[in-house]
This record gives C-alpha cells, sequence and structure tokens, in this order.
C-alpha cells in the first residue's frame, strides 16, 4: 500500500471516528440479569455525567495505553497524586491494539470481565457502590480491544444469540456504528485469532471450574 493510500485510509477512519458516538449499546440485559453491555471510546469513559445517564456502574478498560484519572472522592492519606473512589467501579485489563499480546492475556481477559459480573463486594465504606449497574467495555476508540473481548464474552455466555465468535463481532461492529471499510482492522485479526483461541480454552476449562458456594 502507498503512502498516499495509507493517508486516504487514515483520513477515513479518522471521519469515521469523528462522526460516530462515544458508545453504544451492545447487548441488554446479559445472561438475564439486567445489565446492559456498552462499548465505548476515552471519551465515554472518562465522562461521569454520559456514564450516570446510561446507568453505568462499572468501567472496564482493556487498552494499556490509556489511564483515567476518575477518582471523585480523594482518600484523605493521597500526597502525591491523588488516589479513592470513583462514582463507578473501574476496571483495567491492559492490551495491546496489534502484535504483542501473549495469547493468555486475551483468556485472562475474558475471565476478569466475566467475573466482574458475578463479583459479590463487601458491605464496607472502602466498597461504596451499589450493585453492578451497566457495563462499559473501553478502550481508546472502542472498535478493536473492547470489540474483541466483548464479542468473547457474548459468543461464550450468550451462545444462542452468538453461536459463533464471528457472529458476536459482526453484530458489534453493527451496533457500534463501525463503517465498511474499518471492518479490516476493527478488531485487529490478530486479536481475534487470539480470541479464537481464548474461546477453546475456556470450552475445555469449564467443566472443571469450581463450584461456587
Amino acid at each position: 500500500m502507498s503512502t498516499v493510500e495509507i493517508a486516504n485510509k487514515k483520513q477515513v477512519f479518522q471521519e469515521a471516528d469523528e462522526a460516530r458516538g462515544p458508545m453504544h449499546l451492545i447487548h441488554e440485559n446479559f445472561l438475564g440479569r439486567g445489565i446492559d453491555l456498552y462499548i465505548g471510546n476515552k471519551q465515554a469513559a472518562s465522562d461521569p455525567s454520559l456514564l450516570k445517564k446510561h446507568n453505568i456502574g462499572t468501567v472496564f478498560n482493556c487498552a494499556v495505553n490509556l489511564d483515567i484519572n476518575i477518582v471523585e472522592k480523594n482518600d484523605p492519606l493521597s500526597k502525591v497524586q491523588a488516589f479513592g473512589w470513583a462514582s463507578v467501579r473501574y476496571y483495567k485489563h491492559g492490551i495491546v491494539d496489534g502484535p504483542g499480546n501473549p495469547h493468555p492475556m486475551i483468556l485472562a481477559g475474558y475471565y476478569q470481565l466475566r467475573s466482574v459480573i458475578d463479583q459479590e463486594l463487601p458491605d464496607k465504606p472502602s466498597y461504596p457502590w451499589n450493585g453492578t449497574g451497566n457495563i462499559l467495555i473501553n478502550c481508546r476508540g472502542g472498535r478493536s480491544r473492547s470489540v474483541t473481548l466483548t464479542a468473547l464474552l457474548l459468543h461464550l455466555d450468550e451462545t444462542e444469540t452468538y453461536p459463533t465468535l464471528d457472529a458476536a463481532i459482526n453484530h458489534i461492529r453493527v451496533a457500534r456504528q463501525l463503517i465498511k471499510e474499518e471492518w479490516p482492522e476493527a478488531p485487529k485479526p490478530i486479536l481475534v485469532d487470539a480470541a479464537r483461541w481464548a474461546a477453546e480454552q475456556v470450552k475445555r476449562i469449564t467443566p472443571y471450574l469450581p463450584k461456587e458456594s
């Protein structure tokens, strides 16, 4: 591909990104638990009013190159940089958007994201959130890493609706309003390959998981 062609493609992607909303509803009522799943970009994850509008109670950031300070209540012990509590539960799983991720990292991302939904927090002042709320899965642009992990989650846990990983990805592409020109790289093929491997491992592991009490 020539330099001009690369520049033109980047321009098309940039214009599509600017025209697209910061986040979109991907799946309603996950596992019948009343939890809606959203995918979004860095702007969505860092906008408390937008999160509140969509009842987002949990933010799952899967971009290694994106740190967001969403602390709203500083811990009095914080000195150099603020730490404390946000209005939402915040999780991070740092994935590279392209080569560089060991395959188990995508597998770990699935288990972390899935466990966020099952996790029960103690009733203590240091855990100030009431329930999970809806979940925003984000990366920098909401086009690749977040799409990969969400598609893996949907395929494995809402299998009747998304019998294959490709079915889940294609659904998300449409729901997230990714234009056809973006599809070959949204999500990155190397991430999709890792997700296919992860899906097979989850299916092997599941019969051996301990029963929750």
